[in-house]
């Protein structure tokens, strides 16, 4: 799972990568649902503008992403402090980048 910035000549630059971070893939496809995306969120990318990243934020502070199974996700990660960190981490990042007029990306293949 990868987060990544574009610019607007289309130039991209990595933001995050986790491994097997179910809870944050799970949290990310509802918005990709809320945001109109459908069929199997895998290789999709959605677009994450200041508001998400907000929500993101209080969802991450709280403990409350969603437990998301599945075959491909390994264990439980929605209460993992290592994750919780590098997740405040790429929030504080991603927001520089939409100050900056750039987009930021989340995708993720399985």
């Amino acid at each position: 799972m990868t987060a990544y910035s574009r610019t607007k000549d289309g130039r991209e630059e990595e933001l995050a990568y986790w491994r097997k971070h179910n809870a944050l893939h799970g949290w990310m496809e509802a918005l990709f649902r809320v945001k109109g995306g459908t069929g199997m969120f895998n290789g999709e990318e959605v677009e994450l503008d200041s508001e998400d990243l907000s929500m993101l934020e209080t969802s991450v502070l709280a403990n409350c992403l969603p437990v998301t199974q599945g075959f491909f996700f390994g264990g439980d990660t929605s209460d993992d402090p290592v994750y919780k960190e590098r997740d405040l981490e790429f929030i504080y990042k991603a927001r520089e980048v939409i100050s900056d007029g750039q987009s930021v990306i989340y995708n993720s293949s399985w």
